[in-house]
């Protein structure tokens, strides 16, 4: 308890210090020293070439290629799967004497709270203002690929996992990118260490930036407009309004994956059931228009007129918003997966189908109809103020909806700077080792650009940690193309068993 004291008071001290430097503008000066470095590494992640005058970023093909293949060479896992899938998170089969430390619903729980969040808010608008109804169709079907990529790493997650005498679990890519390519000889294990390192390393930075800084800056932007914009109160507080925030993370993060699993376990089907419902209740009160909707979105995904860039315009947003919204291929997820109480790895692959079923085929969804039906979409849209448009949609049918928008954003970014709290963790502690201080260590530097991120204008180094965590892709699915023979082996004798009747349920139906 004195060391929680004491970590806080320093904390706070750091805090205290840090509200006078926002009003210097030192975080200009921090984003021009920055810029240079940042748009080089920003550059270079995000390169791309160009197909009929569209430039398409190497990664999202990287992501999507992979996708495809995992998705032909486990014979289209993401369907045969599914219904066993659900039986899992559900707790059918859970085994409360197996290694881990979450259930298989807390887990999916948790990786979601690090995915649905302000790209399924505002990434979707842009996305449907920029390419069109018909980046809606190459939305979903990418979101579909997608759960391919999940269903691979989330099994590879636990299936190389480091289980610790106190009982808690540490696996992610950089566990089975070491341990897993190291199966394949001297060489592969030197190779494996080198991508685990380059994984780790992106892994934190991109928790620092896009799964802190952005989501406190975003949400707070957000709570500024609907209590006055530049004349509220808050305008000038985002310190205050970070140091709230970390309050609250901290009280969470200190807790560990089981702490965060049982509150991204609450949290979660909540934000995702007042969000659905409002949208779905938008939906049915133009029911009339929905049939226009589903054949804009079927034709503009083929036709694209008064698309920049024609149909390859279209379907490089919907897959951008697929991509960058579920994170599948970026590895990330396959960390809070491996904490799940099983003995059998591919298991958790099979929960892990629904992460990018609900955050894009579902979430995504549901707001690029609310969009299209009510005909807020806007080709000359500024790509940073999608939230403002969805929040236009909304509040076209429901004037009171920008305040429950509010909320959802702050509790979006709540669980995502949670869920990546831990991602960012099991990174630094890969690098530097699993004890108290460098876990102490790493959450007092998380809970701080809490604040940075509250307080500061920092575009450049928020730009820097988005291509930190789309970086992660190249180390993960590299290993991932190498370790598919493992993930068939691991399949094929738990399907084996499955349709054999051999294993034991737990629960009733």
């Amino acid at each position: 308890m004195s060391k929680l004291r004491v970590g806080i008071t320093t904390l706070v001290s750091l805090f205290a210090s840090f509200s006078v430097f926002a009003e210097t503008g030192i975080d200009e000066k921090i984003n021009l020293a920055v810029k240079p470095f940042a748009d080089a590494v920003a550059g270079f992640v995000f390169s791309s070439f160009s197909v009929a005058g569209v430039p398409i970023p190497f990664v999202l093909v990287w992501l999507i290629v992979a996708a495809t293949i995992f998705t032909f060479y486990f014979k289209f896992i993401n369907l045969r799967a599914f219904k066993h899938g659900f039986e899992l998170v559900r707790g059918d089969y859970h085994d409360p004497e197996a290694a881990g430390e979450v259930t298989h619903f807390q887990a999916l729980a948790t990786a979601l709270s690090g995915t649905v969040g302000l790209g399924n808010i505002a990434g979707v608008a842009v996305a449907v203002s920029l390419g069109g109804p018909g980046a809606t169709f190459w939305m979903i079907l990418a979101g579909f690929l997608g759960m391919s990529s999940k269903f691979t790493e989330c099994t590879l997650g636990v299936k190389y996992r480091n289980e610790l005498p106190d009982g808690t679990v540490s696996g992610g890519p950089m566990y089975y990118l070491t341990k897993g390519l190291a199966e394949k000889g001297v060489g592969f294990a030197k190779f494996g260490k080198v991508l685990a390192v380059l994984f780790a390393i992106f892994c934190v930075g991109g928790s620092f930036g896009g799964g802190n800084m952005f989501q406190a800056n975003q949400s707070f932007a957000q709570l500024v407009n609907v209590t006055g914009g530049d004349a509220s109160w808050l305008a000038d507080k985002g310190w205050l309004f970070g140091l709230i925030v970390a309050g609250l993370v901290g009280l969470v993060i200190m807790g560990g994956i089981k702490g965060i699993a049982r509150v991204t376990s609450k949290i979660v089907p909540f934000m995702a059931v007042v969000y659905v419902t409002a949208g779905v209740a938008i939906i049915l009160m133009n029911y009339s228009l929905v049939p226009s909707a589903i054949g804009a979105i079927i034709d503009g995904a083929f036709t694209a007129e008064g698309i920049s860039g024609g149909v390859i315009g279209v379907l490089f947003q919907g897959f951008k918003r697929a991509a960058f919204s579920n994170e599948a291929g970026v590895g990330s997820a396959a960390i809070a997966h491996s904490a799940v109480q099983t003995n059998r790895p591919v298991t958790e692959g099979f929960v892990a189908l629904y992460e990018p079923f609900v955050d894009t085929v579902v979430v995504c969804t549901i707001t690029a109809l609310v969009i299209i039906i009510t005909g807020t979409w806007d080709p000359s849209v500024d790509p940073g103020a999608g939230v403002q448009l969805t929040s236009t949609a909304f509040e076209s049918a429901f004037s009171w909806f920008p305040i429950v928008l509010t909320v959802a954003v702050i509790l979006f970014a709540f669980s995502t700077m949670i869920s990546w709290s831990y991602y960012g963790l099991k990174s630094w502690t890969f690098l530097f080792g699993e004890n108290k201080f460098t876990d102490a260590t790493y959450k007092l530097l998380f809970l701080f650009f809490v604040v940075v991120g509250s307080s500061m204008q920092l575009g450049a180094v928020i730009d820097f940690s988005d291509a930190m965590i789309f970086a992660m892709a190249f180390p993960n699915l590299l290993g991932c193309y190498f370790l598919l023979p493992v993930v068939k082996k691991e399949l094929n004798e738990y399907w084996d068993d499955y349709k054999a009747g051999r294993l034991v349920k737990t629960r009733v139906s």
